[in-house]
């Protein structure tokens, strides 16, 4: 498929990315696409997402709110791979693109290539080797 043409879904792990580095993450995805869905997941009551506000807007970024249901248990990321399920098999996406420094997503990842899809992953250094390594190409966002 021409890459110009092809949809992509953007699903961001909000606990687990920096707002800093989001035009970095668009402008890898516009080579492969365009971005029919964005979506960012967290507990929006938290100060901690207070930096992903103003993306949110001015991105036209969905804002899934999860609430810290238990300490140390991540609802958000449970949501978001229900969501990615959701949209892997309903609707038509060509690239699934995943914003996180968190492994959780490996499984998802594993799902969405076996279906067939190209999967970009994004995250911090400390991201597992695992997540990484699954992706069809993985970008550090905090490489100079």
């Amino acid at each position: 498929m021409n890459e110009s043409k092809q949809k992509i879904a953007l699903f961001i792990d909000a606990d687990n990315a920096p707002a800093s580095k989001f035009e970095d993450v668009l402008s890898e995805v516009a080579k492969y696409g365009v971005v029919t869905i964005r979506k960012a997941y967290g507990n929006w009551k938290n100060t901690t997402l207070k930096s992903w506000e103003e993306l949110l807007h001015e991105y036209a970024i969905q804002p899934v709110q999860q609430y810290d249901l238990t300490k140390g248990k991540n609802a958000s990321d449970i949501a978001l791979v229900i969501d990615a399920m959701d949209v892997m098999y309903t609707k038509d996406i060509d690239v699934m693109c995943f914003v996180s420094s968190d492994c959780d997503f490996t499984p998802m990842v594993t799902r969405a290539l076996a279906e067939g899809k190209v999967v970009l992953g994004f995250g911090e250094r400390k991201t597992p080797s695992p997540f990484v390594n699954a992706c069809s190409k993985f970008l550090f966002l905090d490489q100079e």
